[in-house]
């Protein structure tokens, strides 16, 4: 069965893929924020990569349930 789905869908679908994909690698290393911007505002402790992780997971959850709501809002394609 073939879906004709808005190009909101695909947007949706990669903004939820890249922030799982930042969300992953600040978990990991959170040093690219540091290397990045040159600062380091919680003293080195990690809550700040914490909270970007939390704040990225939430992201990536929002968007992959509104490209699951697009899908299944859009009609099967006619054969």
């Amino acid at each position: 069965m073939r879906r004709t789905v808005r190009a909101r869908f695909w947007l949706e679908l990669a903004l939820g893929s890249a922030t799982a994909a930042l969300a992953v690698l600040t978990a990991v290393s959170g040093e690219w924020i540091e290397l990045l911007f040159g600062v380091d505002p919680d003293g080195g402790d990690g809550s700040l990569e914490w909270a970007i992780v939390a704040a990225l997971l939430l992201a990536t959850l929002l968007s992959w349930w509104l490209a699951h709501a697009e899908w299944r809002r859009a009609a099967p394609a006619a054969r």
